[in-house]
């Protein structure tokens, strides 16, 4: 039975995946996409996005509590930043994971995980748009816009 078995081990030692996590997350938040498998890229999601929660509050604690999981510099200063100013208003929901077929030499399953609020091409249709508003021309033509504010100031020398 798998009861309270819900890490993905991933065929390594807890030392060795907790750094290959942590630079996986760095190069996530580096780069805002990486190409990995799928089986990495899920858990890569669930390792990164409490830590993109924790850099919307940007405190000495919470980036104490970052740098004890990332372990690099470079990567919390981008964090705290660049990602945490776009992810601001968002409730959660930071990375999307997009398959991309099987590989070539051994057939894994692919994936490529991306932070949501950097990839222009999914953001141009959620941006709010203008509306194209129609107007007639009687309605432009009706409303003469000059004789009314010569009479204003008439009326204020007056």
């Amino acid at each position: 039975m798998r009861h309270g078995k819900k890490i993905n081990h991933l065929g390594r030692k807890t030392a060795h995946r907790k750094s290959m996590l942590a630079n996986m997350a760095c190069s996530l938040i580096e780069h805002k996409r990486i190409n990995t498998t799928v089986a990495k890229a899920k858990a890569l999601k669930q390792f990164v996005e409490p830590l993109i929660t924790k850099s919307k509050d940007d405190t000495t604690h919470n980036r104490r509590i970052v740098f004890s999981r990332l372990r690099q510099k470079e990567s919390i200063t981008e964090l705290f930043g660049d990602v945490a100013a776009k992810v601001g208003d968002r409730p959660g929901g930071y990375t999307r994971i997009i398959k991309l077929g099987n590989r070539l030499g051994d057939n894994a399953d692919m994936a490529m995980i991306e932070l949501v609020d950097f990839n222009e091409i999914y953001n141009a249709d959620k941006q709010p748009k203008k509306k194209a508003t129609r107007r007639s021309r009687k309605g432009s033509a009706a409303k003469p816009v000059a004789p009314a504010v010569e009479a204003t100031e008439t009326q204020e020398e007056e």
